[in-house]
């Protein structure tokens, strides 16, 4: 009996001591990453105000930082994998949605439409982005390293109320003005007869895209006012099962 206790132990232990380095390496990671993409955000946000100093318009701002803007919002994808297998606790599919949105605007809204790049509500939703994610990014960041100061978290926690809603007018008036082009052109799209005999109209999937946002975005925005009132105000919320 005592040599089955102590081999229990024993291996109560070392499954004990496993958990606490995968909890180390994984706290190692995330402070890596948020750091990373701070970093990264605060070069696009210093690129930006640069380009308008020296150039006095935004015209031709979006082609200057286009590379280093899909390279952090493609990356943002790791985001989703954090979620999935656990290390993060927060919603799949919440998380899946802010970043596979924000994707689709990048890569196949205005990185596809050059027509649009010059759009004043590009640069509307690329300055809400780029803010906002300052932001959250340094929030993670200095969460994780347990010195979180309070002007971070008050931001984290009281922008987005105004940035979100200015993000989604920027989002939804670049894809009103890819319309008439996507229309035009037939970009992406596949007509009939083909040897897949499928049919698709991108120019139909953008105007249901657009019309998406009115069932999801009040879910994600009352989702960060809930997130708002535990943190800042300490209240205990139940969270339905995603």
């Amino acid at each position: 009996m005592a040599s089955t206790e102590e081999d229990g132990s024993v291996e109560e232990k070392e499954n004990n001591n496993k958990k606490r380095t995968k909890s180390a390496i994984a706290l190692a990671w995330l402070t890596f990453y948020n750091i990373a993409m701070t970093a990264g955000w605060l070069v696009l946000a210093i690129a930006m105000i640069r380009f308008y100093i020296q150039r006095g318009t935004h015209k031709g701002l979006y082609k200057s930082i286009a590379r280093t803007l899909k390279f952090f919002q493609t990356v943002a994808l790791v985001e989703v994998v954090h979620c999935a297998i656990g290390i993060v606790r927060t919603s799949v599919i919440v998380t899946s949605v802010q970043v596979c949105s924000r994707i689709f605007m990048v890569w196949f809204i205005t990185n596809s439409i050059k027509q649009i790049q010059n759009e004043e509500s590009v640069i509307l939703f690329l300055v809400v982005w780029t803010v906002t994610e300052i932001a959250r990014y340094s929030f993670y960041t200095f969460n994780l390293l347990n010195h979180l100061p309070y002007f971070i978290k008050w931001a984290r926690y009281n922008m987005f109320i105004i940035m979100y809603p200015l993000g989604v007018v920027g989002e939804l008036m670049t894809i009103y003005a890819a319309l008439p082009y996507v229309r035009k052109t037939g970009m992406l799209s596949m007509r009939l007869p083909n040897k897949y005999n499928v049919s698709f109209d991108y120019y139909y999937f953008l105007i249901i895209v657009m019309l998406s946002y009115i069932p999801l975005f009040p879910q994600l925005y009352f989702h960060m006012l809930r997130q708002r009132r535990k943190v800042l105000l300490g209240e205990i919320i139940v969270e339905k099962d995603e």
